[in-house]
């Protein structure tokens, strides 16, 4: 499997203050300089990267924080250095997840003309979206982020919904998807809200929703998704799941039998291996000073791919093992501090197995 490397890109900076936020604590005051990834270091990692690590093709992912605030030159460096560096015939893969309200006419001609998957943060219609997608003086983003995805839709970007299932929708499905379908919205995924900070990984992973609510979302959206049998829309978590009844290999690293090849780096050059493992005891080092291939030998980094494949006794003799695969490392642990549980969500999975299960035979 190739490696994926994920930017945060203006680390915590953002120009939105959700308060459900795992990883931006700025609360929507990015400062008054909103400081991308140096050149110089941005560009020893690229030819490092793309010299030893490009076989064929090359995934990148650029989050924030607000990515958008890194401004479309840093992005054109971006995409000069990749062509640059990349060996000929390589695939290279760019994909952004932004709360939208800074996309324009010209973001989305970047996008088009560079062929990035955009992913968007909407939370479903206005009401919904707009109590907890707020900027720093309260004001919802929900207008700034239509007009965004409108830009996005003119210019036939390819583009995907990043919805946040939190106590305020997990029991609004049908408002969801009547939502989805009136805005054209094909391609969604969801994550529940989170109650922990990525940067403090030695707590507990704990959500805003009960693994009873998401059970029940789960299946509720599963009906929306079947469509009787023919599915009109993609659903991350369920084409995922499906991939998993057809022999392939889920891409959703919750789902997967082992965590996948990713390197996060920080916006100083720190290095991370897990989007949810950002804190101190798991920093493998820095590209200022460690070529990659050091920092995939790294004990920290060895350390890490192995917590996927230990799972509880629980799991392993779960009927539904091969669908969850045990779900994330980061969700195993319990308040006494604990790594070695069930899933937080575990119930929530069997619940949705259980629900799901002969219809998606039926559809593998």
């Amino acid at each position: 499997m190739a490696l994926a490397v994920m930017f945060k890109t203006v680390s915590e900076s953002c120009n939105l203050a959700c308060d459900y936020c795992y990883y931006s604590r700025v609360k929507g005051n990015p400062g008054r300089a909103q400081e991308a990834i140096d050149p110089h270091l941005l560009e020893r990692f690229m030819a490092d990267y793309m010299s030893s690590y490009a076989r064929g093709s090359a995934s990148l992912a650029w989050q924030g924080g607000e990515p958008l605030l890194a401004g479309r030159e840093f992005f054109e460096r971006v995409v000069a250095l990749e062509a640059q560096y990349a060996p000929n015939h390589t695939v290279i893969s760019n994909g952004i997840q932004t709360n939208g309200v800074l996309i324009n006419n010209a973001w989305a001609e970047f996008f088009r003309t560079y062929h990035f998957l955009v992913g968007v943060s909407l939370d479903g219609p206005e009401t919904i979206h707009d109590a907890r997608r707020v900027d720093r003086h309260g004001q919802g983003s929900f207008r700034r982020v239509m007009r965004g995805i409108d830009h996005l839709q003119r210019n036939n970007v390819d583009f995907n919904i990043l919805t946040v299932v939190h106590p305020g929708n997990v029991d609004r499905v049908d408002a969801l998807f009547e939502f989805y379908q009136s805005e054209g919205l094909r391609w969604v995924q969801f994550i529940p809200a989170m109650n922990f900070l990525a940067q403090n990984p030695e707590h507990p992973g704990r959500y805003e929703i009960t693994p009873e609510d998401y059970g029940r979302f789960l299946c509720q959206t599963f009906d929306q998704w079947y469509n009787d049998g023919q599915p009109k829309m993609s659903i991350r978590f369920f084409d995922n799941v499906l991939s998993r009844y057809v022999g392939l290999e889920p891409e959703q690293c919750t789902l997967a039998e082992m965590c996948p090849p990713t390197l996060v780096i920080e916006q100083n050059g720190d290095v991370y291996p897990c989007d949810f493992y950002l804190g101190p005891q798991w920093r493998m080092g820095n590209i200022r000073d460690d070529r990659l291939a050091t920092l995939l030998r790294s004990p920290v980094y060895r350390r890490f791919r192995q917590l996927k494949a230990s799972l509880a006794t629980a799991c392993q003799s779960c009927q539904w093992r091969s669908g969850c695969q045990g779900g994330c490392p980061r969700n195993r642990g319990d308040d006494a501090g604990s790594v070695g549980g069930v899933d937080y969500f575990c119930q929530a999975y069997q619940q949705f197995f259980t629900y799901a299960d002969n219809r998606l035979h039926r559809l593998g």
